[in-house]
């Protein structure tokens, strides 16, 4: 019955394993040629996961299929490196050389009362000014008059397509000597920019709001949603993320400066959006210097790392922080690099 029963479990194991497998070539990918392939991406963090369960089993039971899982994770070890870090870097190092930067998609500052707390602004104020980076970008920006960023003297604030209920934001300590918007075409998403003197080096900031994709973050409600309505709508997502991610990196070309990206992504480290605009001669900074999960999205299946801050590759990143603190549904994230 034993045989049996490990027969069966390899049998899922070998399946589950096939799957991580191939989600090796989805940075290769365009979601606009195979956009049913791409939504792979999301599930990655769970099959890294289930593998190293797998692993774990056959190691306990001393037997040898578990070197199935064991090779499929060591050849993509950088996958996993993107979902845990074991080990981070952290310093105190704070100097003209170095520039500190902050990532939130606040969600409106809780305007629609998501989480049970009426400070939720003052309490946005408060981490804000207590980490007190040179740099914050925001997403989902919305005016509340208990919100109080006084300490930055420059701001960039950006309504898109003529609302003025929901902005991207670029709050610096250092004047902009240019900024402009992408103004993507019928979406709510988009990225903006400035071109900031820092005391070392002009560098450019990039704002980033991928495509959403109007998902529940809870298991129930996907659970009881129409599964092939909810994969048709990530597939179109998607393929505007694609499309943003091209127009984002063909802005990224014309840059006379250093480019810094950071924002909402809404999309994973595992996919062909995050890989290319990454492959614009960028690091994660999570990866240099995080630990842990690194989540950045309050998503019930799995730690979701959607958030990122990516920086000039001949930049040497001192320090990375993610703060697992409810105050939206998404997590904010910090890094100090050195110019």
């Amino acid at each position: 019955m034993r045989k049996l029963v490990n027969k069966i479990i390899f049998f899922i194991n070998s399946v589950v394993a096939f799957a991580l497998l191939m989600s090796y070539l989805l940075p290769y990918i365009s979601p606009q040629t195979f956009p049913l392939l791409s939504v792979l991406s999301l599930t990655v963090p769970i099959l890294i996961v289930i593998n190293v369960l797998f692993l774990l089993y056959w190691a306990i039971l001393l037997k040898r299929k578990m070197l199935l899982s064991l090779i499929v994770l060591i050849l993509g070890i950088s996958h996993v490196s993107s979902l845990y870090k074991l080990r981070g870097k952290s310093s105190d190092e704070i100097n003209e050389s170095t520039l500190s930067l902050f990532s939130f998609n606040v969600h409106a500052f809780n305007r629609f009362k998501w989480i049970d707390s009426d400070i939720i602004p003052k309490d946005i104020s408060k981490l804000v000014r207590d980490e007190n980076p040179d740099i914050f970008c925001a997403q989902e920006f919305y005016n509340n008059p208990d919100i109080d960023f006084k300490q930055y003297d420059h701001k960039y604030e950006y309504f898109h397509h003529g609302s003025q209920e929901l902005a991207l934001v670029i709050f610096s300590k250092y004047p902009f000597i240019n900024k402009g918007s992408l103004s993507f075409k019928k979406t709510a998403n988009n990225v903006i920019f400035a071109d900031i003197a820092t005391p070392s080096d002009t560098i450019r900031v990039y704002n980033v709001h991928l495509q959403s994709h109007g998902i529940s973050t809870k298991t129930h409600d996907l659970a009881k949603a129409d599964s092939q309505k909810l994969f048709k709508r990530i597939q179109v997502s998607f393929k505007k993320q694609q499309s943003q991610a091209e127009q984002l990196i063909e802005h990224m070309k014309s840059s006379p400066y250093k480019n810094i990206v950071m924002g909402d992504f809404n999309n994973t480290a595992y996919s062909y959006i995050y890989d290319k605009i990454k492959s614009e001669n960028l690091q994660d900074t999570f990866k240099e210097a995080g630990k842990g999960f690194g989540k950045t999205f309050n998503f019930e299946l799995f730690p979701a790392r959607i958030d990122f801050i990516l920086v000039p590759e001949n930049t040497e990143v001192v320090d990375f922080k993610s703060f697992d603190i409810e105050l939206s549904d998404h997590y904010p994230i910090f890094s100090r690099i050195k110019l």
